[in-house]
């Protein structure tokens, strides 16, 4: 019975030893980002954007105390908001404030007192038929239509619940 259990435990533990193969997607024509027989694609993340109380505190410590590269505070009414834009180099975070009583932000900042992460924005090559094929694969949006962004770009945000949980917006590269 020993050397039997000794045969067994020795070649387990040959087994562990021996090298794991790596795995190596294989190359197709077709980019990893691409859905199949889509007419459109998901490009970078642009921005995320962050809900915060004081506009200025939070300006001053990505820009005082990280060094960011922070932009002016740029009022968006129709979107019910105070942006500013900080640079990360190879992508943005947005701050977010609200703007007036109807401002989506001070709903988010009554829930979240001190802030929070409020939604992340992709690109996309085509915005129009990402939103088409998005609908008949039942991916709610908050909207009924594309809109104008801050960027001056059109975006459109899909519903949390249909995305994990995340607030996402699309944007058109």
């Amino acid at each position: 019975m020993t050397s039997f259990l000794l045969g067994t435990l020795k070649g387990l533990f040959s087994r562990l030893q021996a090298p794991i193969p790596t795995l190596r997607a294989s190359s197709t024509s077709q980019p990893l980002d691409q859905v199949a027989g889509s007419l459109w694609n998901l490009g970078r993340l642009n921005h995320v954007a962050i809900a915060v109380p004081d506009l200025e505190k939070a300006a001053a410590f990505y820009k005082n105390i990280l060094g960011a590269q922070v932009s002016e505070a740029v009022p968006l009414p129709e979107h019910g908001v105070s942006v500013v834009f900080v640079n990360l180099g190879n992508t943005k975070m947005e701050l977010l404030h609200p703007l007036g009583r109807d401002s989506p932000i001070a709903g988010f900042l009554q829930k979240n007192k001190a802030g929070g992460m409020h939604h992340i924005c992709i690109e996309v090559d085509n915005i129009n038929a990402a939103v088409m094929d998005l609908k008949t694969k039942k991916i709610r949006s908050l909207s009924e239509e594309v809109k104008t962004g801050a960027h001056g770009k059109p975006v459109i945000f899909l519903h949390p619940k249909d995305c994990g949980g995340v607030l996402v917006e699309l944007e058109q590269a």
